[in-house]
C-alpha cells in the first residue's frame, strides 16, 4: 500500500512566524513601510508582503526619514541597526530571538577581549549580522576550514576563544568542530546556538527519509535550513528532491514511489506545503489514492 508521510515539523518555525506576523501588523498600522533586507528566505512570502506595500531596502541609506522599518528575521549588524534608528524610523525588530542571543554572546566576548569564532556560511545574512556585533570575528564553514585556520595561525589557540554556530547548521558539523577545538585550544567557550527547532526538524526529516522511496523537501533554494534538510535527506534517501512549489514536482516519481516522505524548510508557508500535498494526493497508483499521514 502506498504511503505519504509528512513531517510534523515542516514549515514555519517560531522565529519566521513571528517576523511575518510583525510585518503584517506593521503594514496594517503604518504607512511608508520598509524591511531592511528580505524578511525571510522565501520569495513567495516576500512577494506577498511587497504586494501589501512593503518595500525591501538593501541598506539603511535607502530608508527615508520617518519611515516604518522592520528588521529581517536574520538580524542586521549593530552599525546598520543604529543607522536605521538615526533616520527617525519606527523600528519593528523581527530578528529571531535565537539569533539575537548570538549577538549578545559575541558582543560580550568582544567586551571581555575574547576572540569570536563563528561556524557557518560567511555570506549568509545571519552570519554577516553576527559579525557586526563583535570585533575581528573569524568565520569558518566547517571542521576542515577550522583546522586550516588554526594551522596557519589565523586562529590563535593561545588566546581566549568564544565559539558560536549559525542557528541552521547541523549538530554533526558542531561536533566535528568541537572535537578539533577541544584538542587544540585551552581557553575556549563553546556555545551550541543551533536552534532547537532546527535540530528537531533535521532529526525528523532524516528518520522519514530513511524509510522512504522518494523524499520531497519543500523550500526556497536560498534558504540555509532548507539546503541542510536536503543534504540530510539525500544521505538517507538517494531519490530526494528540493522543490519550491508544487509546479516543480515530478509526478512520474510520485506515481512510481511506494513510500513518499515530505518535509519543508522553516521559511516555507503552509499554503505551499498544502499545494504540494494536494498535488500528490491527486496522483493515483491503480485505484489507490495517496493520503498524507503526519509523523
Amino acid at each position: 500500500m502506498r504511503e505519504l508521510r509528512v513531517a510534523k515539523s515542516a514549515g514555519f518555525c517560531f522565529g519566521v512566524s513571528r517576523s511575518v506576523k510583525m510585518a503584517e501588523e506593521m503594514l496594517a498600522a503604518e504607512a511608508n513601510c520598509y524591511s531592511l533586507g528580505e524578511l525571510i528566505h522565501n520569495d513567495d512570502v516576500v512577494q506577498h508582503l511587497r504586494s501589501e506595500g512593503l518595500t525591501v531596502a538593501d541598506g539603511p541609506e535607502q530608508i527615508p526619514q520617518g519611515a516604518s522599518v522592520i528588521i529581517r528575521s536574520h538580524g542586521v549588524s549593530r552599525a546598520e541597526f543604529e543607522a536605521v534608528q538615526r533616520t527617525g524610523a519606527t523600528v519593528y525588530d523581527a530578528t529571531c530571538p535565537k539569533v539575537k542571543r548570538i549577538h549578545e554572546i559575541v558582543a560580550e566576548a568582544s567586551a571581555e577581549g575574547r576572540q569570536p569564532v563563528i561556524i557557518g556560511a560567511a555570506d549568509h545574512p545571519e552570519v554577516r549580522a553576527i559579525c557586526g556585533w563583535c570585533a575581528s570575528p573569524i568565520v569558518v564553514n566547517d571542521a576542515a576550514q577550522l583546522a586550516e585556520r588554526i594551522a596557519d595561525g589565523t586562529i590563535d589557540c593561545a588566546k581566549p576563544l568564544t565559539v558560536v554556530i549559525q542557528t541552521t547548521q547541523t549538530q554533526e558539523k558542531l561536533l566535528e568542530c568541537q572535537k578539533i577545538i577541544k584538542k587544540e585550544c585551552t581557553n575556549v567557550k563553546i556555545f551550541d546556538t543551533i536552534c532547537n527547532a532546527t535540530q528537531v526538524r533535521q532529526t525528523e526529516a532524516s528518520q522519514i527519509a530513511a524509510e522512504s522511496d522518494f523524499m520531497v523537501v519543500i523550500g526556497d533554494r536560498h534558504s540555509s535550513n532548507t539546503g541542510k534538510l536536503f543534504d540530510i535527506c539525500k544521505r538517507q534517501c538517494e531519490n530526494t528532491v528540493l522543490i519550491e512549489t508544487a509546479a516543480e514536482l515530478d509526478l512520474n516519481k510520485v506515481s512510481d514511489a511506494e513510500t513518499i516522505g515530505v518535509t519543508a524548510g522553516a521559511s516555507t508557508p503552509a499554503r505551499i506545503i498544502k499545494e504540494v500535498l494536494d498535488t500528490m494526493s491527486e496522483v493515483k497508483s491503480g485505484e489507490t489514492n495517496l493520503e498524507p499521514s503526519f509523523e
